[in-house]
């Protein structure tokens, strides 16, 4: 009987995003406080006894040759030269487009998931390495804990958090992260931190400004989470994660964020949800030391 694991890809946020500059080949560099959380898509894997790779379900705006959770396992597969194939689902929870990550997480859980059904045994740098051909996120779930990332996000340092919860609303709009650091107004010669210890509150993001100007939804949502930020025992005030669209604020209790998410969704007019930050992914144990 062929083995299935079910696994979970958790989604990220940005607490802070500085744009320190552009390198020649157009992508920017960047200094980011990534922290994942207990909100996420699920990944189903199944093993084959042939090579073929087979998207079962996904999302259906999404082709299986251009889905990242098919070309992580392609990828694997390849570089491991394993002569085994894999089907795979992918139910969605994480909206595309949002600043939470979804995509690159789905193809880092495949990554480690199939570490584990294959028998590869990779470490965790090593899968990190075949998670930068992906996307510059997808190294960051790999790692797999609260990061300080600079370059272009793959160049990570570990960094440790109080306990937080979030408020996460999550506007019906899809934005193009391209389009956002396309944008002429953007800056993008902020300055390095050039520390690992932050105070609460500390840096910002510099596409906010860029993408509440385009997208009415992010600004509002923005507008909501101030006032509760404004009255509530909060860890940080309201943001944007990512390009968008979600925005989020931070609490140092989970009955404070539940609260504060009902106020804010109370009209019916945004949708969202509470979760806390995770210390650790939750297939941590999935990579070799």
């Amino acid at each position: 009987m062929a083995l299935t694991l079910t696994l979970p890809a958790p989604a990220k946020l940005n607490v802070f995003l500085h744009v320190t500059g552009r390198r020649a080949d157009g992508y920017h560099t960047l200094e980011t406080l990534f922290v994942p959380i207990a909100h996420a898509d699920f990944i189903t894997l199944t093993e084959r006894n042939d090579r073929k790779i087979v998207r079962e379900h996904g999302p259906p705006e999404i082709a299986p040759e251009d889905d990242l959770a098919v070309r992580a396992a392609r990828l694997l597969q390849r570089e491991s030269r394993v002569d085994r194939g894999v089907a795979l689902g992918v139910r969605k929870q994480l909206p595309a487009g949002a600043g939470l990550g979804g995509g690159s997480s789905d193809a880092a859980t495949v990554l480690l998931g199939l570490n584990r059904l294959w028998g590869l045994n990779y470490s965790r740098a090593a899968l990190m390495s075949f998670a930068l051909e992906l996307g510059a996120d997808v190294p960051f779930f790999v790692f797999g804990e609260p990061a300080l990332a600079r370059g272009i996000g793959e160049l990570l340092v570990a960094v440790s958090l109080p306990p937080i919860w979030f408020v996460v609303l999550t506007p019906d709009r899809e934005v193009s992260t391209a389009a956002i650091f396309a944008a002429p107004e953007l800056t993008r010669n902020s300055a390095s931190a050039k520390i690992l210890v932050f105070p609460e509150g500390f840096g910002r993001n510099d596409l906010q400004a860029v993408a509440a100007a385009r997208f009415p939804e992010i600004a509002a949502g923005l507008e909501v989470l101030a006032r509760e930020a404004a009255t509530g025992p909060t860890a940080l005030e309201a943001r944007m994660s990512g390009s968008g669209s979600c925005v989020f604020a931070a609490f140092t209790s989970e009955d404070a964020a539940a609260q504060a998410l009902s106020r804010a969704t109370r009209a019916g007019r945004l949708a969202g949800f509470v979760a806390r930050a995770l210390g650790r992914h939750p297939l941590w144990g999935f990579a070799a030391p």
